[in-house]
């Protein structure tokens, strides 16, 4: 065995000592900095530094505040034509603003491209006082919705970000909800990627640069107040493959667009090194192409009345089964892409059965090929929009992950 000499010992303990006094040095020169990617399909976490410090979420609150809005709309509380009325209190919110003045109403279908776009701190007042009656309930609203992601590090005090003390969030729990808005919202998820928009006259432009900079963003949102930094949450789809990511506390928005960008290269390639590392570790006898199973369920039903599932093993794809996803009308929830044909075949039983009040739900199980790599794919169809929304949004209460499909054939 090689020796080393105690001279070159001596070196080696100081460079280390000199790494670690440089490392503790960069987290005192920027304490508020954290990051987090995760691969949004099947959750997995490809970077993460100081992911669940506590940190303020500065304008990045207000995706809350619109994921309430959007709530309120799926259920019939609001319309894009909803007027609300501006306080005194929404038009006294220092910028960023769009110069509300109280006595105003403003409607729905500008308030969102003012919160995405402007950030605008009165119209997230004015949301919160519409569906909250006060900003301060609204903001426990905020709370008690965050505790129901499981977003569990995270507090609000306002609508806005704008600094309290007691606001706090992680990157982390930020991730859980751009993941929820996106699953839960489908439909709305397209106002994230607004580049400009134009209230009484003025046109005002988006402070995210990412969606015009970087290939493949198409939203989320950005953030600063002096206490935070500035921070960003940002959704990438490249190859087939969607992340998200959020960074918090940039010196300046430059850098912090800067590091986003190094970090989503990063790990759309790492997500695409395990997705072809699974599919390759999976049986290669497993070449189940679709599997369907019809479920009936009740609330009384016992496990063993259920219906068995139909396995078809086969070496190639078929179009037969290939047409029962891409010929079916309606909906989808699909739940994830696995390795193995089995194993999502049994999440998507597992999604049947938390749905125990759903009369009809058909299982579809598809081989789907991502990048030379082969998954399998798990998704409830047959259901209409509104069956579908409602069932993804009870399975993610549920801690299930899933997203809403507008099918091919629809």
């Amino acid at each position: 065995m090689f020796a080393v000499p105690r001279a070159g010992k001596a070196l080696i303990g100081l460079l280390a000592l000199v790494l670690l006094f440089s490392l503790s040095s960069q987290a005192r020169a920027n304490p508020r900095y954290a990051a987090i990617v995760i691969d949004a399909e099947t959750g997995t976490v490809l970077h993460a530094a100081n992911a669940d410090a506590s940190r303020y979420p500065a304008s990045l609150t207000k995706m809350m505040t619109l994921y309430l809005l959007f709530e309120a709309m799926e259920k019939g509380l609001m319309t894009l034509d909803t007027a609300m009325p501006v306080s005194a209190h929404a038009a006294s919110m220092p910028q960023t603003n769009i110069s509300l003045k109280a006595g105003d109403r403003l409607k729905v279908r500008d308030a969102i491209p003012a919160l995405i776009v402007r950030s605008a701190n009165d119209v997230a007042s004015v949301v919160a006082e519409a569906l909250g009656g006060t900003e301060t309930a609204f903001a426990r609203m905020m709370t008690d919705k965050a505790k129901t992601m499981k977003m569990t590090s995270t507090t609000f005090r306002n609508a806005s970000g704008l600094p309290d003390s007691a606001q706090t969030s992680t990157a982390r729990d930020l991730a859980v909800l751009s993941l929820r808005l996106m699953k839960d919202f489908p439909q709305y998820y397209h106002y994230f990627s607004t580049q400009s928009f134009t209230y009484k006259g003025r046109t005002y432009n988006s402070h995210n640069r990412m969606v015009r900079n970087y290939p493949g963003v198409d939203g989320m949102k950005t953030g600063y107040i002096r206490a935070s930094g500035f921070n960003v949450a940002t959704s990438a789809e490249r190859d087939e493959r969607r992340v998200i990511g959020v960074v918090m506390g940039g010196k300046t928005a430059q850098s912090r667009d800067q590091h986003m960008a190094s970090l989503l290269d990063r790990s759309i390639s790492r997500a695409t090194r395990i997705a072809k590392v699974s599919a390759e570790q999976a049986p290669a006898a497993a070449k189940l192409v679709v599997s369907t199973e019809t479920v009936r369920q009740t609330v009384r039903q016992e496990p063993q009345t259920r219906a068995p599932a139909v396995l078809q093993r086969t070496s190639q794809s078929l179009p037969i089964e290939q047409s029962l996803i891409t010929d079916e009308l309606g909906w989808a929830v699909q739940i994830g892409s696995f390795r193995v044909p089995e194993q999502a075949r049994d999440r998507a039983s597992d999604a049947a059965r938390r749905l125990n009040d759903v009369a009809l739900a058909q299982i579809a199980v598809s081989e789907v090929e991502i990048s030379n790599r082969k998954l399998f794919r798990a998704r409830l169809v047959g259901l209409e929009e509104a069956q579908a929304k409602n069932a993804c949004q009870r399975l993610s209460r549920q801690g299930m992950d899933c997203l809403v499909v507008k099918l091919s054939g629809s």
